[in-house]
């Protein structure tokens, strides 16, 4: 269906972020995850606990009628604005969006049981394919035999942090017990620790049907996944850029502050105004996946192709901008210039979805 694109934030989307934002400033802050990428744990729980289960905000794409919020994939942005803007250690888009979304395409008891599950936070799901995937493949990695699942599924974005997969083979999407038996999750060396990935390998293990066909469930989350990516990519471009331009206007050089010098000014400007397209770009793909539009895979590809540069090069700036300080391991540029590297890779590279945009439009290369 057309679709008028609203890109503004209402009140209450705002009243949304102020208390993510409190929430985040109180529990979340560069020193806790630093220390946090650097331990064997990984994931925050706690602070988990907080955003799912006390604001109820891991059920935001859930119907009420179906155990959730009742909200859209607009306030879900806004959240994962936040989330980027504190590079926040939880599995907010592997289980609250991708899998959610993978849940809300399937029919049955066990879907619903399961999404309402997740909804309330108090379970954590994955959906077992690969970070770096856009799209669903042409072959499954594990296979069923009846509901026994054998195979192996590498990068999978959060799996330590899953209390359940959710498993596409050719035979359908299946629901596996990250604690069953013939279950076992290896972590894989990450580039970015706040996002852990890990290898799940499953032999013989117990799955439950979820959907008779799993590509076009795989597809819709995504799709989701992708679109919502972008948001978390500019609350992470937007920190850069305020901290970057803050830090200039403190430091001196020659007797005078170093934002000052004109040159530096001109990189600021052009990392503002790529900020603020990619403000646009990600509240029309969180717009169009909200409305349900027919535009929405025009909306997610154009916002994809544009994202994952400019996060990277907000990163870029502020670390050598931030001259020798940016250099160290204490300071939290680091954290922001890994994950905005490992997000210019997840759900699609850019020039995945430049790809994807052609084929849309019907714009081929030469």
């Amino acid at each position: 269906m057309s679709h008028q694109p609203d890109l503004l934030y209402t009140e209450e989307e705002e009243a949304l972020r102020s208390a993510v934002r409190d929430l985040l400033a109180d529990h979340c802050d560069a020193a806790t995850v630093q220390a946090r990428a650097e331990s064997d744990e990984p994931h925050d729980r706690a602070l988990w606990k907080n955003l799912a289960e006390s604001m109820g905000l891991a059920g935001l794409l859930v119907p009420e009628e179906r155990g959730g919020q009742g909200a859209t994939h607009r306030e879900a942005a806004v959240v994962l604005e936040e989330l980027g803007r504190a590079v926040a250690p939880v599995p907010y888009l592997t289980s609250a969006v991708v899998a959610t979304e993978a849940l809300l395409a399937c029919d049955g008891e066990e879907a619903a049981t399961l999404l309402a599950a997740l909804a309330s936070g108090r379970t954590v799901g994955a959906l077992a394919v690969p970070l770096s995937d856009r799209a669903p493949r042409d072959e499954w990695s594990v296979r069923a035999d009846g509901t026994a699942l054998t195979g192996t599924v590498t990068g999978v974005a959060d799996a330590a942090a899953a209390d359940v997969f959710l498993v596409p083979t050719a035979d359908g999407l299946f629901a596996v017990d990250a604690g069953a038996t013939g279950v076992s999750v290896t972590p894989q060396t990450s580039l970015d620790r706040t996002r852990p990935l890990a290898t799940v390998t499953l032999g013989g293990a117990a799955g439950r049907l979820l959907a008779p066909t799993a590509a076009p469930v795989v597809r819709r989350a995504l799709r989701a996944g992708a679109g919502l990516l972008v948001s978390e990519q500019l609350g992470l471009s937007e920190w850069l850029l305020t901290e970057t331009v803050r830090y200039t206007r403190e430091r001196n050089q020659f007797n005078r502050p170093v934002g000052s010098f004109q040159s530096l000014k001109h990189r600021l400007a052009q990392l503002w105004l790529e900020t603020v397209n990619l403000k646009a770009a990600a509240r029309n793909a969180a717009d169009a996946l909200a409305a349900g539009s027919d535009d929405a895979d025009i909306a997610v590809a154009v916002a994809q192709a544009y994202a994952a540069p400019v996060a990277v090069h907000a990163a870029e700036e502020a670390l050598q901008l931030h001259g020798g300080i940016g250099m160290t391991w204490e300071h939290p540029i680091h954290l922001y210039l890994k994950r905005a590297k490992a997000d210019s890779i997840a759900l699609g590279t850019a020039g995945r979805h430049r790809e994807e945009l052609a084929e849309l439009v019907e714009l081929w290369a030469p």
